[in-house]
């Protein structure tokens, strides 16, 4: 059973519309007009930590309960945001949720893991393993969970499906009442979906999405999703993807993400996470230092969220702590 069905169904986990506000301060930092840049806040989306997974979860658990699944299965790495949140709805709708994450026992530890034991979920430990064996790991596990009589639903890594698409479609409807002006919407791309579903609504022109290494190939990734949802073929050459953030590979942090998540937090007070946000804003700077985001623009920074992820992120912590100021009373 998986949730990539059509259907109709819809579970309501968030809080909606999120707020779209200013960031003047940040604006002015990276070469904008204090007017230019906004954030929508999908990092208040409201259950479990918040965060851009809430919108596709409320698709994929909807077509769940329709199916009449008992339990949840979802994949991830041990930071993954999309099992918290998977785990927080879960918990919500009274099912039980089985989270299969690549690598060990001790290999992470507090951030979004701490929260999925506060939620409830169970953990499968995969080891280190490909995408295609994490895949076939949480097909195991749903079948075990099957032959004890469970009605297992699998939920796409990432949250991400055409079905899940559905939610960011609806966000960049919102973002058009809020802001029918905007010129360029900067996203975080990890599986793909929230690109996918922006896309639908405001076309390739107004969306950027930043490459944070979460799957092999953004490009065919997104234009996949895309076309799923639309029923039309979202050309590749077409997307507009920086793929210049990613550094040393996904889980590790780079110096423009941690410099970017430094300058947000100092000029607007908002939090970025090392691995999706912080990668996306050093994306936006470094398009504006090309010129490919301009002054006198309203450009939107989507916060897709993640911060409970910069609590189980060991060298961002260390960084942060580095960079504390003591004085004496």
């Amino acid at each position: 059973m998986t949730s990539d069905s059509p259907t109709s169904h819809r579970a309501v986990f968030g809080t909606w519309p999120t707020p779209l506000e200013p960031m003047p301060r940040l604006a002015r930092a990276i070469g904008l007009g204090a007017g230019d840049l906004w954030v929508k806040r999908d990092d208040l989306t409201g259950l479990g930590g918040g965060g851009n997974k809430v919108r596709k979860l409320e698709w994929t658990c909807g077509a769940a309960l329709a199916d009449g699944a008992t339990a949840l299965v979802t994949t991830g790495a041990p930071q993954s945001n999309h099992a918290r949140l998977t785990a927080a709805a879960g918990a919500r709708l009274g099912l039980d949720v089985v989270l299969v994450l690549a690598g060990a026992p001790g290999s992470s530890t507090s951030g979004n893991l701490a929260l999925d034991g506060l939620f409830g979920a169970t953990v499968v430990w995969a080891g280190d393993v490909d995408d295609a064996a994490l895949d076939s790991t949480a097909e195991h596990v749903a079948e075990q969970l099957r032959q004890r009589g469970v009605v297992p639903a699998l939920i796409p890594f990432g949250g991400s499906s055409v079905l899940g698409a559905r939610g960011y479609a609806e966000c960049g409807r919102e973002l058009l009442a809020q802001a029918p002006d905007l010129a360029t919407v900067v996203v975080a791309v990890g599986s793909g979906g929230t690109m996918a579903g922006l896309l639908d609504p405001l076309g390739s022109a107004r969306v950027l999405g930043v490459h944070c290494g979460a799957v092999t190939d953004p490009v065919r990734t997104v234009s996949e999703l895309a076309s799923g949802l639309t029923g039309t073929h979202c050309a590749p050459e077409t997307l507009s993807l920086r793929l210049d953030q990613v550094g040393d590979g996904y889980s590790t942090l780079t110096e423009a993400a941690m410099a970017a998540l430094t300058l947000t937090a100092r000029t607007e007070g908002i939090v970025l996470d090392p691995i999706y946000t912080g990668r996306a804003m050093a994306g936006l700077i470094a398009a504006i230092e090309e010129g490919d985001v301009v002054a006198g623009q309203r450009t939107i920074f989507l916060h897709s969220g993640g911060m409970p992820g910069l609590f189980g992120h060991a060298a961002t912590l260390a960084k942060l702590e580095e960079a504390l100021t003591f004085s004496s009373p």
